[in-house]
């Protein structure tokens, strides 16, 4: 029986969606299990924050941060074309 290594390096990318606190994280993974894009990678180093392997493939749909049980460990940024601002609209 043959044995195979696969080995992988983060794709490089304009965009830098997911930004992990390395004092807050834990490391537990739950981000990377419920990325429906599967662009996060358990990282190799136990009690690290996963490895962002493809951000150019994310949705921007936030389950990362939704799933993550220690508040700001994780920050979904969205690129600066898809912010919006809302001025309110004076109707006097």
């Amino acid at each position: 029986m043959e044995k195979y290594k696969f080995t992988a390096e983060p794709s490089p990318c304009s965009a830098h969606p997911i930004h992990y606190d390395e004092t807050l994280c834990t490391g537990c993974g739950r981000c990377a299990q419920v990325c429906p894009c599967d662009i996060l990678l358990p990282s190799p180093v136990r009690g690290r924050h996963p490895v962002v392997m493809y951000p150019g493939e994310c949705y921007y749909c936030g389950a990362c941060v939704m799933a993550c049980p220690v508040k700001g460990a994780i920050r979904l940024e969205h690129p600066l074309m898809n912010r919006a601002k809302f001025i309110p609209i004076d109707n006097g």
